[in-house]
């Protein structure tokens, strides 16, 4: 019986694949570093960059087409690639664009979805050029209030984890906190935190610089930001590295609050809640997890093939050519996917 199963596993599998390959690639826009959200009536819109410039395409049809790809704003000198590029989240009434500047500014662009206008609104951080690595993340729920946190140097010129909020009446973000500071000076300086909201709960999550090792951490807020948990390190290992992986992972809240991480460490993806063992994936690189039920969706790199896993099946799919896939779930049986290739940004949903 266990040869059997062991036949007849591959062939399965390779129909999955042989499906996934059936499916096309469209083609949104030329750009890099793609942003994917869903707000709460089901529109679909992608967030890139080019050079200098902001482009967000929406679709009002859950993913099966785009309008033309819209300029949102032009920000001098902006970062864009390896996890540096704009950032997108969407709720009920907005949607909030941010995008970094190499000097160190957060700037931020906000939709009103009534009349379909993006308006740029100032900047994030309430200290100038405190901000020059450009690594960041964004979060918004289904309430209109929004959340950031990123790399900032504000502190003894040592990038440390600050944090902000944005609620829908307020004409600008909070001030700015200080939610970790790392007792080594400062934290991993060119990975970007991760940002997850659920209600009143916040997850941060960000890769430390401890004693020598990068792993990951994750702090939480159950009173929407206004104070953080002590810091808790994702799985048991350790990685003693004397450089920067320059990959961040992806943090995620599932339905039932529980706090849903993936990450890279030794050229190897791992799936971790807090204190808990964490879960092989797979080799490969650059993860991001995203998904509205209990079982997420995992996407990752392996050379420049493009997975998706979804958690706790381990059998894999590939969804296109490229990298920095990212994804979102629509419904319990359909996914968005959308990344980039050869500074293109292509999508599929399947």
């Amino acid at each position: 019986m266990k040869k059997f199963l062991f036949l007849i596993l591959p062939a399965w599998a390779l129909f999955g694949l042989s499906s996934f390959h059936n499916v096309p690639n469209n083609f949104l826009g030329n750009g890099q570093q793609p942003q994917v959200s869903v707000d709460t009536k089901g529109i679909v819109r992608v967030v890139f960059g080019s050079a200098d410039q902001i482009f967000c395409a929406t679709s009002t049809n859950h993913g099966v087409s785009f309008g033309k790809p819209l300029l949102v704003a032009k920000v001098p000198e902006m970062h864009l690639g390896m996890s540096r590029g704009p950032q997108l989240a969407s709720s009920q009434n907005y949607s909030v664009i941010t995008a970094m500047d190499k000097t160190g500014n957060i700037h931020w662009y906000q939709l009103n979805h009534a009349n379909a206008k993006w308006k740029s609104m100032g900047v994030v951080n309430d200290l100038t050029d405190s901000a020059p690595e450009g690594l960041m993340n964004i979060a918004g729920d289904n309430k209109d209030n929004f959340y950031a946190v990123w790399l900032d140097t504000r502190a003894g010129n040592h990038n440390q984890i600050y944090f902000s909020s944005l609620t829908e009446k307020a004409p600008k973000w909070s001030k700015n906190i200080m939610a970790y500071q790392s007792p080594d000076q400062h934290v991993c300086e060119c990975c970007r935190p991760s940002i997850a909201v659920k209600g009143t709960s916040v997850a941060l999550m960000f890769r430390n610089w401890l004693d020598g090792s990068r792993d990951l951490y994750v702090t939480r807020s159950s009173d929407q930001g206004k104070t953080f948990s002590p810091a808790v390190k994702m799985g048991m290992d350790t990685w003693k590295l004397n450089g920067c992986p320059m990959d961040g992972g992806g943090l995620h809240i599932s339905p039932s609050n529980a706090v849903q991480t993936v990450w890279q460490r030794k050229g190897e993806i791992f799936y971790a809640t807090p204190g808990n063992p964490e879960t092989y994936i797979a080799k490969g690189r650059t993860c991001s997890i995203a998904g509205n039920g209990a079982n997420p969706l995992i996407t990752y790199q392996t050379g420049d093939t493009l997975n998706v896993v979804k958690f706790p099946q381990k059998a894999s799919m590939m969804i296109g050519t490229g990298g920095f896939l990212k994804a979102a779930q629509l419904n319990a049986n359909t996914n968005f996917y959308v990344w980039e290739q050869d500074k293109q940004i292509k999508y599929r949903k399947m």
